[in-house]
């Protein structure tokens, strides 16, 4: 299929497509006019990368967590060291999150009466 259908059967735009095949988390095939013709499992490949990124992973770790997505959802196929790197993710979301709570803590701080003039 064309990147225009993917794009209409998926939501996704035709840049955001690019992109994708641009990080390596889409792959195309070139007909011979030289536009890029997606396999029909691309609209589920598509799906599981936009739900991926929702999740606030990044399209390296997306990268090696697609092999193992299995559906649109995506459900995850336990494969090698999958579980370590989706582990790493979180405590690092969970450190950011942290960081940001502290900052906020300082602002809501310098925000009080006793401090403000």
């Amino acid at each position: 299929m064309l990147i225009g259908e993917l794009s209409r059967r998926t939501g996704a735009s035709t840049r955001m497509l690019r992109y994708y095949e641009a990080q390596g988390l889409l792959t195309a095939g070139r007909g011979p006019n030289g536009y890029r013709d997606y396999a029909e499992d691309a609209v589920v490949t598509v799906r599981q990368i936009r739900s991926l990124l929702r999740a606030g992973l990044s399209t390296e770790v997306i990268r090696s967590v697609l092999p193992c997505a299995r559906g649109e959802q995506p459900a995850i196929h336990w494969c090698a060291e999958l579980r370590a790197v989706l582990n790493g993710e979180l405590e690092a979301m969970d450190e950011q999150i942290d960081a940001l709570q502290r900052s906020r803590g300082t602002l809501a701080d310098l925000l009080t009466p006793s401090n403000a003039s």
